[in-house]
């Protein structure tokens, strides 16, 4: 029987979290799109000043090996009309740990993080194709779904 714990990520969690990544990648068919150096992934999270945070599902086996199943990385946004948010980057369970509701227990302990730290919410984005995800989230009665914002970014900076 495994079992699952969900902990805070240490600093020697960035290998599995970054294969988990690669991972997701694949899924959403846009591998080539992972771009991120792992030192500066390191250095984000466990730097001098971390900018993102994350929890890890851990899941012991039968012969007491442990392995990283799954993780939640977050980082703090400000509103300015409503405060501080998290914002929820990437929640990944490994393919074969799917459907095992490792997932619930990730988002729950974001959720506790953010009540315990006093954020006015928690924001994320799924793809619209991602079916499995959308239907994830709708067991969460007070999540909403809003398809009125239009998201824009800028990947480089031309003089």
């Amino acid at each position: 029987m495994n079992t699952i714990n969900i902990r805070k990520a240490i600093l020697s969690d960035c290998n599995s979290m970054m294969e988990l990544i690669k991972e997701l990648a694949l899924y959403e068919k846009a591998p080539e799109q992972v771009t991120v150096d792992f030192n500066h992934f390191v250095k984000s999270g466990f730097g001098n000043n971390p900018i993102w945070w994350a929890y890890v599902a851990e899941a012991t086996n039968e012969d007491q090996s442990k392995q990283i199943v799954g993780f939640s990385l977050y980082y703090i946004r400000y509103s300015t009309w409503k405060g501080q948010r998290m914002y929820l980057e990437d929640i990944i369970v490994t393919e074969n740990w799917r459907g095992k509701g490792i997932g619930k227990m990730l988002f729950e302990a974001l959720i506790h993080v953010c009540k315990e730290k006093e954020f006015k919410g928690m924001t994320w984005q799924v793809l619209d194709w991602n079916e499995p995800a959308i239907n994830f989230y709708k067991k969460f009665k007070s999540v909403t779904f809003d398809g009125e914002w239009v998201n824009c970014s800028i990947d480089s900076f031309i003089d």
